[in-house]
Parts: C-alpha cells; structure tokens; sequence
C-alpha cells in the first residue's frame, strides 16, 4: 500500500472513530437529559397529588368511611388526568388488598413490581418498563389514610423521548454518510498534495539510481519534506562529485596502466629486437657496437623509469623525517649539479633566492627542483637560460623555476601532473623521459604542504612554482 493511502485510509478510520463517538456520546447527553427531565416532572405530579390528598386526610378522617375516602380519591384522580389530558398520564391507586380505587390505564399492570419491595411511607420510587411498543415511567408512593394503606402510582408515557433519541441517530447516520464522503473526497486530495513530493523525491531518487547523478528534486516548500529536499540535493552533489572523482582516478589509473605498459614495451622491443639480432648474426664489430648501445641505452631508460616508479611508491608511503632546512641552502647545494645537467646544452642556471626555513626532507626536496630544472632542460634550446628563484609574497614562500623553451599547450596543462602523461610524446621520449617528473614533483609538494602550479605557453617557455606555508623567515620567526 502506497503512503498516500496509507493517509488517506488511516485519517479517515480516525474521522469515523472520533466522530461518531463523538455524536454517540452527545445523542445520549441529549436523551439523557430528556429523560431526566421526564423523571424529574413525572416525580413533582407525583408530589403534587400526595400533597392534595394529604390536604384532604384530616376531612377523611371525620367522615372515617371507605366508600367516602375511595370517592375522593378517584375525584382528585380524575381531575388530575383531566388537567394533564394533552399527556399520556396514568394513574392507579389500589388499597391495601389490592383492589382498584382508580385507573385510566389501557394496558395491563405489570404482575412483578420490584419498586414495591420495602416501599416506605412518603417514599416515590421509580422504574422504566417497556409496555408493548411503549416505553412507561412508574412512580410509586403510600399513602396511610384512617389506618388504612393506599398505593400511588403515577405513570407517563415517555415513548417520545425514545423516538426522539432515534430520530437523532437517524438523522446523525445520514449527515455521518454525507460527512464521510465529504472527508474522503478532501482527504484524497490533500494527501496527494502531502505526497506528492515524496513522489517527486522517489522518481528523482530513480532517475540518479540509472546514472543521471546531475538530476535534483525541484522542490520549493518551507516543511520537512522540503528541507528533506534540500538535503537530498545535497546528498546527490556530494555522491556526484564522489562519482566523478571515482571516475577520474579510474581514467587516471587506467592511463596510467596503459601508458606505464607502453612504456616498458618500447625499451624491452628494442632490447630484445637488439640481442635476438647479436644472437642470430655472425660477428661484426661495428654492428655489435651499434646494437649494444642500443641495449645500453634502452637499459638505462628502463633503469630510469623503474627508478621514478620507486620514487612514486616510496612518496606515497609518507616514511620521511622532517627537519628544519633553509631553502635557499638547499638550491646553492644543487646548483652545481643544475649547472652541469645544463652544459652539455650551453643553458645558464641563474639562481636568486631569498632565505627560508622550511621543514623538509632534504633529499626529497631535492628531487623536486632536480625534477622540475629536469624538466626546464628538456624544454630549452641551446644557449636559453632557467631561473631558479624563491621569494616572500603574502606571507608565503615561493619555489619558482622558470625557463625559455617550446612552453605547454593550454589543453595539456591541466594532465601534466599525471604519471605517464607526456604533452609532446616524441619530443620526451628523445630526451629518455617517462612523464613521471612533475607527478614525483606534485607528490613531493604535496606532503611539504605546498600548493603548486604552471603558468605556460607554447614557444614562450614554462614557470612552475611551488607556493610553501607554515615557513620561517629571517632569524627564525615564523611567519
């Protein structure tokens, strides 16, 4: 059963419960207090004729005859029914022995009167029977005139009350019906109202579950279900962006998987093209010179490329001791390395650093300015020049390492920190490079809490820099 019918059936079981217990309990306040009155009226008439006849007891008593006493009894009997004769009123009165001094009733007295059992002088007891199809009120009361007793009963007719009570529950039975249909038709479409954003949540939670991760609950509303909405929406960013996030690293690793198979295919089909070629050949020393070098040189790459995936494997292990180290320190310790790197190609490293304490692990920040001046040297002409430069700004210390070469195309930028990720293939591979430098780099950074970035464009050279807080400055003040 769907929610909004569990609303709709549910608030009307309510309705109908509270409703008619409700109209139940006020028809039979209402009766109840009919009734009462009834009670109450049929008791004073009651009262009313024994004070008449005991205004009349001291006359009875002179005259002291039975005959005369049943005459006035029946006299003030008659008057009474005649007065009250728009009523259905009954009276019996009955001597001691049970014979009839007066009654106007046209029905048969009961033969079983509890009401009479230990009656008391100036005592009136009441009881309700049904009469046939009639509903009768007996009062009773004794009267002792001359030694002897006399029995009152005073009777109305209180059918109409009843009838009235019935009346009442059917007109309540017609107005339940028609409030009943009323409220179906109201509450069918307020919780349809009530639900139909649920539904829109589901339908939504549907569409994402089929892999639209961009759809969200339009939904404008004030109540829970809109902030629950709300929150939804929330919910669907955060798993998009996890999503898309999943879906990068997998595009990631799985280039990664690919490229770092090329290349291991390429060296080992030159290594082993090469050795097959000496095995299968007879002895030429110029051949076997040639072939090698080739081995040699493919054997080196391979070397250099296992060495960088080691690099890679070790920074994500994050085994490292930090020490406090000056910078600028670091770089004159480097540069004649930089500078020998740079001969072979007439490139000039010119350095300008200002003084800060980093804390570092010296070794591996030294690979990332050997990666990136690497880099810088493979990008370079003969005779251009690479600036190693770092500087306050903002209260942070900046690496930079800028150099004059082919530059980077834009749609490369954002990929060149990838492993394997290589924007001119042909070029890098001549130059024994793998694409692992800036990834190492990046890493490098990133567990020295430094924020790197490239500014490039082609033929116009390159600038990497790499943004340090947490440093200290000049006489060790933290800044």
């Amino acid at each position: 059963m769907k929610f909004w019918q569990k609303i709709f059936f549910l608030s009307i079981l309510v309705f109908i419960v509270i409703f008619n217990a409700a109209s139940v309990m006020v028809i039979e306040r209402s009766h109840n207090r009919m009734l009462q009155q009834e009670i109450n009226g049929a008791i004073s008439q009651n009262m009313s004729i024994h004070s008449s006849v005991d205004a009349i007891v001291p006359i009875l008593r002179i005259y002291d005859s039975i005959d005369y006493e049943k005459t006035v009894l029946s006299r003030i009997a008659g008057e009474f029914v005649d007065k009250n004769g728009d009523q259905q009123v009954f009276i019996d009165i009955r001597d001691g022995s049970d014979r009839v001094v007066f009654s106007n009733l046209d029905f048969q007295m009961p033969k079983e009167r509890q009401e009479l059992d230990g009656l008391a002088e100036n005592e009136i007891r009441y009881v309700l029977r049904d009469i046939g199809e009639r509903t009768i009120l007996f009062t009773t009361n004794t009267t002792v005139i001359n030694h002897k007793t006399y029995l009152f009963t005073y009777m109305l007719d209180v059918t109409p009350v009843y009838q009235e009570r019935i009346a009442q529950y059917q007109f309540f039975a017609q107005v339940d019906i028609a409030a009943c249909l009323l409220y179906m038709l109201v509450m069918f479409f307020v919780s349809r109202g009530l639900t139909r954003s649920i539904d829109r949540l589901n339908e939504t939670a549907k569409v994402i579950a089929k892999g639209s991760f961009s759809e969200r609950v339009r939904l404008k509303s004030g109540d829970e279900i809109g902030e629950l909405a709300l929150n939804f929406n929330k919910m669907a960013s955060v798993v998009e962006d996890k999503i898309t996030d999943l879906e990068r690293n997998n595009e990631q690793k799985q280039r990664f998987i690919n490229n770092f198979t090329h290349e291991l295919k390429t060296p080992l089909t030159s290594i082993i093209g090469y050795a097959n070629f000496l095995r299968t050949t007879k002895y030429k020393e110029d051949l076997f010179l040639d072939g090698l070098n080739v081995i040699y040189s493919e054997g080196k790459r391979l070397e250099s490329l296992s060495l960088k995936l080691m690099d890679l494997i070790l920074l994500q292990e994050d085994h490292f001791q930090m020490e406090e180290h000056d910078l600028q320190d670091v770089i004159a310790e480097v540069k004649p390395a930089l500078e020998m790197m740079a001969k072979e190609k007439q490139v000039q490293i010119i350095t300008d650093c200002e003084e800060g304490t980093l804390l570092m692990d010296k070794d591996l920040m030294k690979v990332l300015i050997f990666n990136l001046a690497d880099n810088a040297l493979k990008a370079s002409s003969e005779r251009q020049q690479i600036a190693v430069r770092t500087y306050w700004q903002d209260g942070h210390y900046h690496l930079q390492i800028a150099d004059e070469g082919i530059g980077i195309a834009k749609e490369h930028q954002d990929k060149v920190f990838e492993p394997f990720y290589m924007a001119d293939k042909s070029r890098t591979r001549s130059r024994n490079g793998a694409g692992l430098g800036l990834s190492i780099c990046q890493s490098v950074a990133d567990m020295h809490q430094g924020v790197i970035s490239i500014r490039s464009s082609e033929n116009a050279g390159t600038t990497v820099e790499v943004s340090f807080a947490g440093v200290r400055g000049k006489g060790g003040v933290e800044l």
